[in-house]
């Protein structure tokens, strides 16, 4: 409740302050119009009329305003309820309330929490116990006193620092101050990529080498299956979760932890729903990317996290989604950034690291020519042609398999013809960014450069893979079906190759490439995101040189499109932490048609 003393009498501000808010949504631009020297004046229940401040009322009500919005249709005519995981808000109420001469009587609890939650400062700082055989950067002492903050609590969050930033090592110390400080019984459960198991092994082995620790992976796992809960630490891999599901729901877990945690953004997805049900006190997200494409795989992120707190999901796509994806409501996505701050921890290398090496990026221009270009009209038109009909006859939803193959087969011709699975009337064997490719890497190599060269197709790493033999220039490969991953790292780590082919999709996380200067993305890909965990194989705490990443895109395709689009995204998950960034992020038919422009129209 929210209530003055006027003549003795107690009076509760509560239903009349909601009623405002309900009945008028411009209301804190009607208390900016008025002069500062007049009061804002409320008429009470029984009448009456009470002149405050307006420049003091301004602030409680922009507060109540915001919950209000989050539990508006929940709340009875004379309390506001609210979750207790919104307590950083109860803060910034007593704040206003002191401003118009109110007092703050009890929930000094909830008050505390709220204080905490609001400012990050305010956490105390954790010793590190002697088991963990490391030290933490100062930032990394900070995830450490946040991590312990929220179990002290029983809250849950995303640490979403940058790639490259140690989240894993943080989350290890935390893992050494429960085992040591607070002395857990139960398991830590971390489920992450099959690719991260092995730096997940030896970085346990390195610094916490007292955890006994259980890869449960490969087909000898099943000789574990009884004995999980005799383990510190249980590894385990997102596609592992469907097989071995009534197994791991058999056991409590001290804290199940999601590492590239992205990995559960479709909310429907089967390990999603098997990780939800997983029986543990304490949950904990890793990512540097906690939102790739759109808001509703934060949802689900929360869903897992904080079951509730964000709503359902057609509460949050309602309230949240659909104002700020679609209607570019800054707000809204103001409200949103403001719900998640306190649960979300996040450094970027360039706020933490100041020892890092420059980074330059460079994009670089390759010109389409003669049957080359010609192939890609020819298929521009026709595959246009199709999506156009389509999308009249079914609709844009029920067409996006045919839009999504229309694009595959320009994004190949755009980077070798030889790509394409359809008969063509004439062998097109000339490629534009290939050779752009070799022009580059041959005086790179000579220069003593040290490259990785990314693409998203395996095929093209292929067909790259000749050109380099008859070169003689030396190379190491991973891709999906590479079953050593070890041994080409260590290779080019060395400095024995200076030559790294990798697939995005197999190497985009999980590798720690430090001996690399220079990144090349072959083909550019839709999520930013992807791109960037990429380069930051290279560009990440150990790095001492500076950094050269080149994107090879060609002129006036669907390339061009796709850095446009990179740069929406960017935005969306930027709305996150800058409230005031650009809210322009829906995809349109629009899109899709400018996606298949001609080329000769485009700058």
């Amino acid at each position: 409740e929210l209530g003055v003393s006027i003549h003795g009498e107690r009076i509760n501000l509560m239903p009349v302050l909601l009623e405002l808010i309900k009945n008028n949504k411009d209301i804190l631009k009607n208390i900016d119009a008025i002069a500062s020297d007049k009061p804002f004046i409320i008429t009470m229940q029984d009448g009456r009329q009470l002149g405050l401040s307006a420049e003091r009322v301004k602030s409680l009500l922009s507060t109540l305003q915001h919950v209000f919005s989050l539990y508006g249709n929940k709340n009875e005519n004379t309390r506001l309820k609210m979750q207790a995981l919104d307590a950083s808000l109860l803060v910034e109420i007593e704040a206003a309330s002191h401003a118009l001469n109110m007092r703050w009587h009890g929930g000094q609890k909830m008050l505390a929490l709220g204080n905490k939650l609001k400012d990050f400062t305010a956490i105390q700082d954790i010793q590190v116990p002697d088991s963990f055989k490391g030290s933490l950067r100062h930032y990394q002492q900070e995830g450490l006193n946040w991590l312990q903050f929220l179990r002290e609590y029983g809250l849950a969050g995303i640490l979403a620092d940058d790639m490259g930033l140690g989240k894993t090592v943080q989350i290890l110390a935390h893992i050494m101050v429960e085992k040591t400080l607070n002395k857990s019984t139960h398991p830590f459960l971390v489920i992450a990529p099959t690719s991260l198991m092995v730096n997940w092994r030896n970085e346990a082995a390195r610094f916490a080498p007292s955890l006994k620790v259980l890869v449960l992976h490969g087909v000898e796992r099943k000789e574990h299956f009884a004995s999980l809960d005799q383990y510190d630490l249980i590894l385990t891999t997102y596609p592992l979760l469907p097989r071995d599901k009534d197994i791991l729901l058999n056991y409590q877990y001290h804290t199940v932890i999601l590492d590239e945690a992205q990995s559960i953004k479709n909310a429907r997805a089967k390990f999603t729903l098997i990780a939800n049900q997983l029986h543990c006190r304490y949950r904990l997200c890793l990512t540097g990317t906690p939102l790739e494409n759109n808001l509703g795989e934060l949802w689900s992120l929360f869903n897992f996290l904080l079951p509730g707190y964000l709503g359902t999901q057609k509460e949050f796509s309602s309230l949240f989604r659909t104002p700020i994806e679609k209607l570019g409501d800054i707000e809204r996505g103001k409200l949103l950034a403001r719900r998640i701050k306190p649960f979300v921890l996040r450094r970027t290398k360039q706020q933490v690291v100041t020892e890092l090496p420059e980074k330059t990026e460079i994009i670089r221009i390759v010109e389409l020519e003669g049957q080359q270009l010609d192939l890609y009209e020819t298929i521009r038109v026709s595959m246009h042609d199709k999506i156009r009909k389509e999308i009249v006859q079914r609709g844009a939803e029920q067409s996006h398999i045919l839009i999504l193959d229309a694009l595959l087969k320009l994004r190949q011709v755009c980077c070798d013809p030889a790509l394409l699975k359809i008969a063509l009337p004439q062998k097109t064997t000339h490629s534009a960014k290939r050779e752009e490719l070799l022009s580059m890497l041959v005086p790179m190599i000579a220069e003593g450069r040290k490259i990785l060269l990314f693409s998203q197709f395996s095929s093209m790493l292929a067909l790259i893979e000749t050109d380099l033999a008859r070169l003689m220039i030396p190379y190491v490969k991973l891709t999906g079906s590479t079953f050593d991953r070890e041994t080409p790292v260590n290779v080019f780590q060395e400095g024995k190759v200076p030559l790294f082919l990798i697939s995005l999709k197999a190497g985009g996380v999980g590798l720690n490439l430090t001996a690399a200067d220079t990144v090349i993305h072959y083909d550019p890909w839709w999520n930013p995101a992807a791109e960037n965990q990429a380069t930051d194989r290279a560009y990440r705490i150990g790095q001492n040189k500076p950094v050269f990443v080149y994107k090879l895109i060609t002129a006036g395709t669907v390339e061009e499109k796709i850095i446009e689009m990179q740069k929406r995204k960017s935005n969306l998950m930027q709305n996150l932490f800058e409230a005031d960034s650009n809210l322009n992020t829906k995809f349109t038919i629009d899109d899709l048609q400018m996606l298949f422009e001609p080329i000769t129209t485009v700058i």
